[in-house]
Order: C-alpha cells, then sequence, then structure tokens
C-alpha cells in the first residue's frame, strides 16, 4: 500500500498540474471503488466543479472543490492515479478543462473514491494519530513511554502516527538500530531521540526521490519513484547486510513481514 511519502508525492504532483482546472465530465468505468454518493450523484456533482486545493493526511488525499464539497481518494493496495489517463484499465476517468484526462486505476478494486461535505467526519480520518512532522521530539517521546506494544507494530498503527506503513517503519527502525521486537516503552531516551529524528529523515528522503515503487505504486506521470534504490532492509531477507555484512532476516509481526538486521539492530 502506498504510504505517506508516496501520497505526499502524488499530492505535490496534482498541486503543479491539476490544481485551477475544471472537471467537466466524469466517466465510471467500475463503481465498486466508488463509497459515497452513489456513482450518478457522484459523476452529477462533480461536473463543472474546479479543483480549489489538494491536500494530504496520513495516506488519503484530498480535493478540495470549489461548491465546498470534498473528493477524497485512498489507493489502499493497487490504486495509481496517472495523468495524462485515458487508459482502457482506467476504473474512473476525470475529464478536466484543458482536454486531458486524470485517471483512477485500481486492479484489485480495494481503492475508495467519497464525495463528501466535509472530509474530517470521515470515519478513517477521525481515527488518525498525528501527522509525523507535526510532531514535536516531547511528544514522540511521551508517546513512546505510554505503550508496551512492539515498536515496529506501533509506528505502523494509524491511531498511534499516521501515514507510515510495513515498508519505511522496517526502514527507519534499521537506521534507528532498533529491534523491530522491541516494546516501545523499553527504548531509551537516546534511542527515541535517534528513532524520532530517522522517522523524519527516512520520511524526507523518501518524499524528495518520489516515493518507493515496489508493486503497484507510480508517481502520476506514470513512472516509478526512485528511493528503492535507498532501501537498506525491506524485501532484502537472505542477503547481506550494507552496515555489517549479517544477513537481513524475516519475520512476521501482525500479519505482516518484517526486515532486519539482527546484528545491527539491538
Amino acid at each position: 500500500m502506498p504510504e505517506l511519502p508516496e501520497v505526499e508525492t502524488i499530492k505535490r504532483d496534482l498541486q503543479e498540474i491539476i490544481l485551477g482546472k475544471k472537471i467537466t465530465e466524469v466517466c465510471v468505468y467500475n463503481p465498486a471503488v466508488i463509497r459515497e454518493p452513489s456513482p450518478d450523484v457522484f459523476k452529477k456533482s462533480l461536473k463543472g466543479l474546479v479543483v480549489k486545493n489538494i491536500l494530504r493526511r496520513g495516506k488519503l488525499l484530498i480535493l478540495e472543490l470549489s461548491n465546498g464539497l470534498s473528493l477524497t481518494i485512498h489507493l489502499k493496495m493497487t490504486g495509481q492515479l496517472v495523468y495524462p489517463g485515458g487508459s482502457k484499465n482506467s476504473r474512473v476517468a476525470f475529464h478536466l478543462s484543458g482536454g486531458k484526462i486524470l485517471d483512477f486505476n485500481d486492479q484489485r478494486l480495494f481503492g475508495e473514491l467519497r464525495l463528501v461535505d466535509d472530509w474530517r467526519k470521515i470515519k478513517f480520518i477521525r481515527g488518525l494519530g498525528p501527522e509525523p512532522f507535526d510532531l514535536t521530539y516531547a511528544d514522540f517521546r511521551d508517546m513512546l513511554s505510554k505503550k508496551k506494544t512492539k515498536i515496529k507494530p506501533l509506528l505502523m498503527d494509524q491511531s498511534f502516527i499516521s501515514g507510515i506503513g510495513n515498508l519505511y517503519a522496517s526502514e527507519i527502525l534499521f537506521r534507528a538500530k532498533i529491534d523491530p521486537r522491541r516494546p516501545a516503552q523499553s527504548l531509551t531516551k537516546a534511542e527515541k531521540g535517534v528513532l524520532y529524528k530517522e522517522t523524519r529523515e527516512v520520511l524526507s528522503s523518501a518524499i524528495v526521490h518520489g516515493g518507493s515503487s515496489i508493486d503497484d505504486y507510480v508517481r502520476l506521470s506514470g513512472e516509478p519513484g526512485g528511493y528503492v534504490k535507498f532501501h537498506r532492509v525491506y524485501g532484502r531477507q537472505g542477503k547481506l547486510c550494507f552496515v555489517c555484512k549479517g544477513l537481513i532476516k524475516k519475520i512476521a509481526q501482525g500479519g505482516r513481514g518484517t526486515y532486519f538486521c539482527p546484528k545491527c539492530q539491538r
């Protein structure tokens, strides 16, 4: 699933290309991805509206429109936004002023499109924890001190902190030299400081490089993100650690694969 860096990359790409454009027509080729309102109302309500602002909250994209409504886009596992579009694989096509199309593609139909009065009232949004870049170190330290949960699943818990998923939790913990199996409250003050720093640095670097294209994620242009070449542990089980030359290990945590170096991460 695209995480904070991928969704932020798409948000910034959209800001450069479609901000201020009018939606002239909406073609729904598979209504399964439209969660509210009905597909017919969705199409009719969007026609003629102008994209006034583009936001991101956690892993959710929000397009604020000229009449006060908001179009929210949750890419989930295989969702893509591609511009210019026109693909036969499109699930929903947004025709824009200027004659080009923004495609929403989603091979497995897990993505969610909503047209809502107030995006802040969406259940998913109300359950989100703070954004990583909005947290002070003192807030982060205090949040960790109260948790007995193992640190890797905790970083992935969207009610604890929003936007971090499996990939970046693994990469952050490797750089912080923290074993993913440790309880959060076992971290020392120094370790919490390093974890805070690496969380911000890993996410910032991933955004700069356009995110990580592992499976289905692509940028708005259809090009892959470039952060994959900076991965140190994710997807590298059985390969040599770049630091100690030991073997990268993969274990299961919360039903997800966790990648780490048993020698470097303590």
